[in-house]
């Protein structure tokens, strides 16, 4: 059997491919499997490591460090703030990286309006 270079990868990974798609289907009855778990944790791995990188792409690194700051406190801001982010960045309407200020302007308008509490003794 003569294998060609290109062939013989595509057909190993297409072969991957099928096995862990046959793997699904008979886990998919019971409980799932701890190939099915690691599958899923390498895909929102890898999903996450797009993010990041796309994130390190149109931000400069003061706005990062601060959105960093932001989601240890707040980390449901930080995701919508991401969120958005990302796309505006795939809808083409950012013209240049978000800075630091940018990023300000932008959780203004996403975070919800602190309530102000007044205590007035009498």
């Amino acid at each position: 059997m003569a294998a060609y270079g290109g062939d013989d990868a595509e057909l190993t990974e297409l072969r991957r491919r099928r096995l862990q798609q046959l793997q699904e289907m008979q886990g998919g009855g019971g409980a799932p499997g701890p190939a099915y778990l690691n599958a899923q944790q390498a895909e929102a791995d890898r999903r996450e490591a797009e993010r990041a990188e796309v994130l390190r792409r149109i931000m400069t690194p003061e706005a990062r460090e601060r959105l960093g700051r932001i989601r240890l406190a707040k980390p449901d801001v930080a995701n919508a703030v991401e969120q958005q982010v990302i796309s505006l960045a795939a809808s083409g309407r950012l013209q240049r990286a978000i800075d630091d200020a940018t990023l300000r302007a932008l959780l203004e308008r996403i975070m919800p309006e602190k309530r102000e509490i007044k205590i007035t003794r009498r």
